[in-house]
């Protein structure tokens, strides 16, 4: 509640993410789940969101909880650019998350139209091998064990995909999106929505993703020794 009254000062929109893909009928009245959308719903002046990849879970939310706004998850993996459209198109959807691997291709997302542009939210650091055919399963494999399906964690094939993430790494990928590729290409193409992945990576690499995207250079270390020095991260 802390957080979405300071979100709320702010007039910051907040967002749930439940992009399980395998949601069955027996788990649209989970209890913890639907108090916080109670609780989202019910800010003042802000219209707070969700992520969300299952088409059953949305025809539930947009019944039950018709003051949340609602955006298509990259979880998807919609790598066909035609559905991409189709997808941006669909009237629930305020949003859609592409798959990280259209992110370049500026002779297909120029075809799209204004409206089409202003649903467009990109994912800016995506780490996956770009070639990655399994990054579905990977996602499917992460839904089934979250509701406790007996199943083994899925075994990254990919180059380099036993290291985890590194900032480092995504920032040589083709797919990255940097602060000046925003700047100088996807803006004056009329695209203004982007999206950081890495919540659950821990505050430090979190303060890295920021100070990148949203603070000038000269100004990072200033960031730093203010939070370093009010104990305000979590390194360990």
């Amino acid at each position: 509640m802390e957080v979405l009254s300071f979100l709320e000062k702010y007039n910051i929109s907040a967002r749930l993410t439940f992009s399980n893909s395998l949601l069955r009928d027996e788990h649209l009245c989970d209890e913890r789940c639907s108090r916080l959308c109670e609780i989202f719903e019910r800010r003042n002046g802000v219209q707070n969101g969700v992520i969300i990849h299952s088409d059953l879970l949305l025809e539930h939310l947009k019944t039950t909880y018709p003051g949340l706004y609602f955006v298509s998850s990259t979880t998807k993996v919609i790598t066909d650019f035609s559905q991409f459209v189709i997808e941006l198109d669909r009237e629930e959807f305020r949003y859609v998350v592409p798959d990280f691997r259209f992110n370049n291709q500026f002779e297909k997302l120029n075809t799209l139209t204004d409206k089409q542009k202003e649903k467009t939210e990109f994912l800016c650091n995506e780490c996956c091998y770009t070639g990655c055919t399994d990054r579905k399963k990977c996602y499917e494999n992460v839904s089934m064990r979250t509701l406790g399906d007996n199943v083994p964690e899925h075994r990254c094939t990919a180059p380099e995909g036993g290291e985890g993430y590194r900032f480092s790494k995504a920032m040589k990928k083709p797919s990255f999106i940097s602060r000046e590729s925003i700047r100088d290409s996807y803006l004056s193409f009329g695209f203004t929505n982007f999206k950081i992945e890495g919540r659950g990576l821990g505050t430090a690499v979190l303060l890295e993703f920021l100070l990148y995207y949203m603070v000038k250079p000269e100004y990072h270390l200033n960031v730093r020794e203010y939070i370093y020095l009010d104990s305000m991260l979590d390194l360990f």
